[in-house]
């Protein structure tokens, strides 16, 4: 949640929660005509006693009830001001609530765990108010995109449709993912603590680069990072209780009975940058999975160019890489559009021209397709091959070709998880991440790197890249990642997408499963983000597979043992052995797109 995290500059530090300009709009000297009616303060009371705070937001003059539209949020209530003033102005009453013990509402809050009773509760007594005509709805991103699918699975009656944003989801991307923890959860719950808003402590980088880097030098244990950041925290502690993706994760989401029975409409929103895209890809595919046709007909999915915040308030520019104007989609008006449709009665949103929209970099174009699955038209295999056992160099690297490969020598790279120099760039901010290739070249001798040939002619890649590579190590456990990026004809690059791979969970991320050292198995790296971009005539793809060595990330020190509680002490060197022979023919799959089925 808030966070950026392209795994070249792997588990890239928060950006800072950005909050609405404009509190205080509403004064006591607002003039009769102004079109907003504004009351702090709206007690709603829970099934438990406990009383939320809200602020309403409503027509001045409202000839009738109307529909409800409100956000859940801990990220206290004003923050969401403009968007108040935005959907009242526009035939629709709107709360911002503080969730459960944040804010001005009572109780105390755990994140994430109250939000699905509570956005019930929030839904029916709307429901019940004069100023409502009985159906509500839901507004919001990252945690407010959750909590609209924890609101759903409680069934509320008068919920009429949905709209996640950018919806993390509880054990697939926070506060873990792929089974690894972030840093920045300790910087989070920081955000979240108290009453208060925390957004000066939250947003200082520097900070929290500094708190990070103290606990990484030290080789300490990462359990023990709330404390080193000066805010011991039991809800850290409970979540690194659940390495393993379990019954603990999978009750914060709807089960595959509740998903089959969710009749409402749903738009699900993300972008190609957005930290949070695996959860909100998560959520989609489950529902359409176990979902109903009719419901499943009923859900849109839109992709974007956009990072976290930019899938609220689209921006031109994501860590340095330029979008067209088409990426400046208006959110409000497309929220309101979906509300006209679902709740007033008004026709489709005419965005929604096909079931999943999706934007094309590089064309810098909205394309569309029945399904996610068929925004992908075939898979490219590239195998990977080097000469005389040479991948380590950047400039001097192994290759991918389409031919399968016959022999070759093993390519490997030995980390030492006591080296510490990563910190040397991580703690520097880059306004142009994306582009920023110091990762690579400071990771040449300690990664390995693979080049395709020049691309022929302009190419066009959707969906999700697959790596299958042939690995053994020498110890029971490491951390892997992988990133691919385009190397443009001039040298620069541009980040495409990422996986990681605790090497225990090779095989589930529900089952733990020690290394046997010496063994040659086959590693699937089968989560990469979604990605969608033109490869220019004359680039090439970069593939690097490095070890996960950040102070952004949870330290494995490859003993085996518990992470969160190993430390220095427990270091163990390893060497990553990776086969690309007639045997074991590790490639990378690319996913070339289709075309679009709507014409623009």
């Amino acid at each position: 949640m808030e966070r950026t995290t392209p795994l070249h500059r792997p588990w890239l530090r928060a950006i800072a929660l950005s909050l609405a300009l404009g509190c205080f709009a509403a004064q006591a000297d607002e003039k009769p005509g102004d079109p907003v009616e504004f009351q702090w303060g709206v007690k709603i009371p829970l099934r438990d006693g406990v009383r939320l705070n809200a602020t309403l937001y409503k027509p001045r003059e409202q000839p009738a009830p109307l529909p409800c539209v409100f956000t859940l949020t801990p990220y206290i209530s004003q923050s969401y001001h403009e968007r108040g003033m935005y959907f009242a102005a526009h035939g629709y009453v709107f709360l911002t609530v503080d969730v459960r013990g944040r804010g001005n509402s009572e109780g105390v809050f755990t994140p994430l765990l109250q939000e699905a009773k509570d956005g019930h509760d929030v839904i029916e007594w709307l429901a019940g108010q004069s100023y409502c005509n009985g159906k509500v709805t839901m507004w919001g991103g990252s945690y407010a995109g959750y909590d609209q699918w924890a609101s759903a699975k409680e069934f509320p009656p008068h919920l009429a449709t949905i709209v996640p944003v950018a919806s993390p989801k509880p054990g697939i991307d926070y506060p873990m993912q792929h089974n690894m923890f972030y840093s920045y959860d300790t910087q989070w719950l920081t955000l979240v603590s108290g009453r208060a808003s925390q957004e000066g402590i939250f947003g200082d980088g520097a900070f929290w680069a500094a708190q990070f880097r103290r606990w990484f030098e030290a080789h300490a244990p990462f359990r023990e990072l709330d404390r080193w950041v000066g805010n011991p925290s039991p809800h850290f502690q409970a979540w690194l209780d659940h390495p393993t993706l379990d019954a603990y994760w999978d009750s914060y989401s709807p089960t595959p009975e509740q998903y089959a029975k969710l009749s409402l409409p749903i738009l699900s929103i993300s972008g190609q940058y957005d930290g949070d895209q695996p959860g909100a890809l998560a959520f989609y595919r489950e529902h359409m999975q176990y979902g109903s046709a009719p419901a499943k007909d009923n859900h849109y999915l839109v992709i974007g160019p956009w990072d976290h915040a930019g899938t609220r308030t689209p921006k031109a520019e994501v860590g340095g890489l330029k979008f067209g104007p088409a990426s400046m989609l208006d959110m409000n008006a497309l929220h309101k559009d979906w509300y006209d449709w679902t709740m007033k009665g008004a026709g489709k949103p005419a965005f929604l021209k096909d079931k999943v929209a999706w934007y094309m970099t590089g064309e810098e174009a909205w394309r569309y397709s029945p399904s996610l699955d068929a925004i992908t038209a075939r898979g490219d295999t590239w195998y990977l091959d080097s000469v005389d056992a040479r991948a380590n160099d950047v400039f001097a690297s192994g290759d991918l070709k389409r031919d399968k490969p016959r022999g070759g020598k093993p390519d490997r790279y030995v980390y030492d998880p006591l080296d510490t120099s990563s910190v040397e760039w991580e703690q520097e901010e880059s306004p142009n991440g994306l582009l920023d290739q110091r990762g690579a070249m400071l990771y040449s001798g300690k990664a390995l790197f693979y080049h395709s040939p020049l691309f022929t002619r302009d190419t066009d890649i959707a969906g999700f890249f697959k790596l299958a590579a042939w690995i053994s190590l020498d110890q029971p456990d490491t951390d892997i990642m992988v990133g691919i990026t385009e190397v443009k004809a001039d040298g620069s690059s541009v980040y495409l997408a990422g996986d990681s791979l605790r090497a225990r969970y090779r095989k589930s991320l529900r089952e733990a499963e020690p290394v046997k050292p010496g063994v040659i198995e086959r590693y699937d790296f089968s989560r990469f983000s979604f990605v969608a971009r033109r490869i220019a005539k004359g680039s090439r793809l970069r593939l690097m597979i490095a070890p996960v060595n950040s102070m952004y990330a949870e330290k494995n020190y490859n003993a085996g043992g518990v992470v969160a509680g190993e430390s220095g002490k427990d270091a163990r060197k390893v060497t990553v052995t990776l086969y690309h022979d007639a045997a074991h023919p590790s490639a990378l799959t690319v996913p070339i797109a289709a075309a679009s089925s709507v014409g623009n």
